[in-house]
């Protein structure tokens, strides 16, 4: 399963993305999904770079892609746009193969202290959310 984590602040603006695992949908090389979700994450990785440069924060290993930004920076339009593109791909993935693709969104808030807390919301209740 490859699980896909979008983080948002408490203003409810990305401020991450996590990626991990592997679809399984085929055999390595040949796996489709993998590579679908792979090109769009790579693409918003590029693009951010792009715009945002060394404030983004990137982490890759087999498996695995993690980015993260300032939030001095997450009210740009052009970080938004990339992210937001990503985000709804993703999710097309994800739903048209749910045994394969995850997409989770976590909301990470500060709190007294100076700690965070988390609240994962999954795709079916996003979805809900909108559709109302």
């Amino acid at each position: 399963m490859l699980d896909v984590t979008f983080y948002r602040d408490g203003r409810d603006r990305v401020s991450g993305v996590l990626a991990r695992g592997h679809a399984d949908f085929a055999d390595h090389g040949e796996d489709i999904v993998c590579a679908a979700v792979s090109a769009i994450l790579q693409a918003a990785r590029l693009g951010l770079e792009a715009h945002i440069g060394p404030k983004l924060e990137a982490q890759m290993r087999s498996g695995a892609l993690k980015l993260r930004w300032p939030a001095a920076l997450r009210d740009l339009e052009s970080v938004r746009a990339i992210v937001t593109t990503a985000e709804l791909a993703i999710e097309r993935i994800a739903l048209r193969y749910p045994a394969h693709v995850r997409l989770q969104h976590r909301r990470v808030a500060r709190v007294m202290g100076g700690g965070a807390c988390e609240r994962v919301t999954n795709l079916a209740d996003r979805r809900r959310r909108h559709d109302v």
